[in-house]
């Protein structure tokens, strides 16, 4: 497995240290410390919910440079299907593709295609004896990493099949090569993101050794070029292969709606995602088969390298939607031979967070320690001290990253304390020194 990588990231001269962050962070990967705030690597998930809430764009999400392309003699892009709710002047998906191809790209191969395929192997897979129910849908990688570091017995519960941003790299390139003769080092192929943690998938995926992508570019980046392109275009080529199905992954319940069963939920927004987790964890949720959760408010609409506010989006996506229902050519689809089976490769693994010591004996008495602490501070949980919970002060002040007076309570009642030791050490003063003392307050008196 590769090392762990972050999309998001914080530039400090931008930051105000306003705890906005701390307090919408769904991990508490993040902490403000004498006025900046820093990401605290184990924990961040690369949900982006920091990116939204920042009011001084100190947050922001890594992808690759538009130039990357051209390290390849051969060109694919993969868009995802939230592209197409971007455009407001795109009259079909067509024109999108087009103008997407038209910047610098050789092919252009729909994700909502290999979204088809996933969707048909994911019947399969539900339909065998024994499956773990409710099967979690593992296409939003943020969600991946939330169970990773928060809910491990959830593990087993993830739908184990590539996405379809990885099955989409894989036909695409191994077509290309088969076509043109060219070594798959010369094939580049891009995926065309609304997402920060895409990225991290890439860059350290979790499901194999190696992704199928080569280089991940936000819908942000080339927004402005694809949309000069639009409004240029005399013709478009005939490009979308994709059927209604693959296209309504792009919002939340589109993968749900897909797996044609009335026994599933979809949720998004990473806090809903956290409590449906939670009702998952009690057993509270036996009369579902599949949980699609998605990080981001909306779906993959609503990711944080996306142009259009979401329920716009969500309007114009519609559009195509109807129009490929009405497409005769479209669409049942069927898995290639080589891609029947997409089962990972990789296993996925608890990534604790509270792990406090290294030796376990240590590790304990730290545990004891920060019970003890926490017992001591008020619950509010307000996040001043610069940690999002008085648990997270606890856990901080055992780590030697903050102090207890971080609290402004505990900080008050220490200067009550220090007050009264004062008062109480001057009168202990020798008679001469308190001579003195009494002499000048007359004075001040007077």
């Amino acid at each position: 497995m590769a090392t762990y990588f972050h999309s998001v990231t914080l530039d400090r001269n931008k930051c105000k240290g306003c705890t906005n962050c701390i307090k919408r962070c769904p991990t508490e990967a993040i902490r403000v410390r004498k006025g900046k705030a820093f990401i605290i690597n184990e924990r961040c998930i690369d949900c982006g919910e920091c990116i939204r809430v920042c009011p001084y764009r100190a947050k922001k999400a890594i992808s690759d440079s538009f130039s990357m392309i051209y390290n390849y003699k051969y060109r694919i892009a993969i868009p995802a299907p939230s592209l197409y709710g971007q455009f407001k002047k795109a009259k079909t998906r067509n024109s999108i593709l087009t103008a997407l191809k038209s910047i610098g790209f050789d092919r252009v191969y729909e994700v909502a295609k290999a979204a088809e395929i996933v969707t048909e192997a994911s019947k399969r897979l539900l339909k065998e004896t024994g499956i773990k129910k409710p099967v979690i849908s593992s296409a939003c990688p943020a969600v991946v990493r939330l169970i990773q570091v928060r809910f491990p017995a959830l593990i087993d519960n993830l739908l184990k099949l590539e996405s379809p941003m990885e099955v989409a790299a894989g036909i695409a390139k191994s077509e290309v090569v088969k076509e043109s003769g060219l070594a798959p080092y010369e094939v580049g192929v891009f995926f065309i993101s609304p997402c920060a943690a895409k990225v991290t998938s890439v860059k350290a995926p979790y499901e194999k050794d190696k992704s199928s992508v080569d280089g991940v570019i936000a819908i942000k980046d080339i927004y402005l070029e694809m949309l000069e392109k639009i409004e240029s275009q005399s013709e478009t080529e005939d490009i979308g292969q994709a059927g209604y199905k693959g296209i309504r992954w792009a919002a939340s319940g589109g993968e749900g709606l897909a797996l044609e069963t009335d026994r599933y939920l979809a949720v998004d927004g990473i806090h809903n995602v956290i409590k449906i987790f939670e009702e998952i964890e009690d057993e509270k949720l036996k009369d579902i088969d599949f949980v699609e959760a998605l990080a981001c408010t909306g779906g993959c609409l609503g990711g944080p390298l996306t142009v259009e506010n979401v329920f716009v989006a969500k309007t114009r996506l519609k559009t195509f939607i109807d129009a490929a229902k009405k497409n005769k050519k479209a669409y049942d689809t069927e898995i290639p031979e080589e891609y029947t089976n997409l089962l990972w490769t990789g296993d996925v693994t608890y990534k604790p967070v509270l792990k406090l010591d290294e030796d376990m004996g240590k590790a304990m008495l730290k545990l004891e320690q920060l019970e003890s602490i926490f017992e001591g501070l008020p619950g509010l949980d307000c996040g001043a001290c610069g940690s999002p919970s008085c648990r997270s002060l606890a856990e901080d002040i055992v780590r030697g990253s903050a102090n207890e007076t971080d609290c402004i309570f505990k900080l008050r009642e220490k200067i009550r304390e220090l007050t009264s030791q004062m008062i109480e050490l001057e009168n202990m003063l020798p008679p001469v020194f308190s001579k003195g003392i009494d002499e000048k307050n007359k004075d001040t008196d007077d």
